[in-house]
């Protein structure tokens, strides 16, 4: 069994940075691939990064690309997603999710039904 430990929510004005950490606590933790999905209450669950069990490739999706940066120690069965230049619509929690035998882009289409979820973490960016 493996949990999902999200951090690293809270406030930040728009315009700035926030760095989200999920620490996968369990016997095989390191062996999955890892993302983040955020979720507003009242619309869909969005895919945000993905990082592959085997190669550490990424994928993201298109709110994510070119300010956020999914990244992995492996030591610390850590994933990590360095959000810059916020916006007010990045408001959401952000949960981490943990599936095997799949690479980032194929979580990314999951969008759901991931072996393993973690509670979320909130993020609100307002002035």
């Amino acid at each position: 069994q493996v949990r999902l430990m999200e951090s690293g929510g809270g406030l930040v004005q728009p315009g700035g940075s926030l760095r989200l950490s999920c620490a996968a606590v369990g016997p095989t933790a390191s062996i999955y691939t890892m993302g983040w999905l955020r979720q507003v209450p009242g619309k869909e669950q969005e895919f945000v990064a993905a990082i592959s069990e085997t190669d550490d490739s990424t994928y993201y999706g298109n709110s994510a690309k070119g300010r956020f940066t999914i990244s992995r120690d492996v030591s610390r069965n850590t994933v990590y997603l360095q959000m810059n230049s916020l916006k007010p619509e990045d408001t959401a929690v952000y949960h981490c999710a943990a599936e095997k035998g799949i690479d980032a882009t194929a979580m990314g289409a999951l969008l759901g039904g991931y072996e393993y979820w973690g509670q979320g973490t909130q993020v609100t960016v307002s002035s």
